[in-house]
């Protein structure tokens, strides 16, 4: 039988105590904040390689489900993008399912796995990152990398891996205060390892003694171009019907 350096157990020891570790933080800053209902009034800012910028006018809903979490975004202005509807619905199977309501096709579609990396309405959202702003901690296996400081604020590193080889990123590397677990940076990587998104998190604000991000920054790595969403209004554990939640409403904007 071969045998195991003492130095091998070592250094097999710090690694499953650096994924235990990597896990409880990340853990720890996805269930920061508690609520069975999130509703929200948005600003989103698109910038243009030359500096040019177009606003749109959203509102979003989040409601808990019995396979997890469900988000409707309506986009109220500007004329070209209002009546625009997005549902997307996580599954038992932990995938997630997505629909699409365009006022200029007047029916509801839903949107192919083939798109998921796709630009979300001409931002540099895709339509994975509009679900992994949700994504569940227990889809990635998370890596405690190392300690550092950002902002004058000591930080978790953490590496997070998809456990499906199908998520549109290899991996995501976040800085999380050691202190409050507040999330203030995410780098998104390709499957070669060059990283291709940025996404930043700023201006927090206790909000129904939740402290919460009112500025989101998303950039594309390379491209010059950046969507960042102001948040406006922002409410907790609202009462939001069920209805709001199905393709009905998708398609009619009504509560039925």
């Amino acid at each position: 039988m071969k045998k195991i350096s003492v130095l091998a157990l070592l250094l097999l020891g710090a690694t499953f105590l650096n994924a235990q570790d990597g896990a409880s933080i990340m853990n720890s800053a996805k269930n920061r904040i508690q609520s069975n209902t999130i509703s929200s009034r948005s600003r989103m800012v698109i910038t243009a390689k030359d500096g040019s910028t177009t606003e749109r006018l959203i509102d979003q809903y989040s409601k808990d489900g019995p396979n997890g979490g469900r988000t409707m975004i309506v986009f109220q202005r500007p004329a070209n993008v209002a009546g625009t509807r997005f549902l997307t619905m996580d599954t038992a199977s932990g995938t997630t399912d997505q629909w699409i309501f365009l006022p200029s096709l007047g029916k509801v579609r839903r949107i192919a796995a083939s798109e998921s990396g796709g630009s979300f309405m001409g931002t540099d959202f895709s339509y994975d990152d509009i679900s992994a702003l949700d994504r569940d901690a227990s889809l990635d296996t998370h890596t405690l990398l190392r300690e550092e400081t950002l902002n004058g604020r000591a930080c978790h590193v953490i590496e997070s891996v998809p456990k499906d080889s199908s998520f549109q990123y290899s991996k995501t590397v976040s800085w999380i205060d050691k202190e409050n677990y507040l999330i203030y940076k995410a780098e998104m990587y390709k499957r070669r390892g060059e990283p291709v998104k940025l996404m930043e998190m700023s201006d927090f604000r206790d909000m129904q003694g939740r402290m919460t991000p009112m500025r989101t920054k998303i950039s594309t790595v390379g491209a010059g171009t950046s969507t960042t969403i102001f948040l406006d209004i922002m409410k907790y554990d609202d009462p939001i019907p069920e209805a709001v939640f199905t393709t009905a409403y998708l398609e009619t904007g009504r509560v039925q």
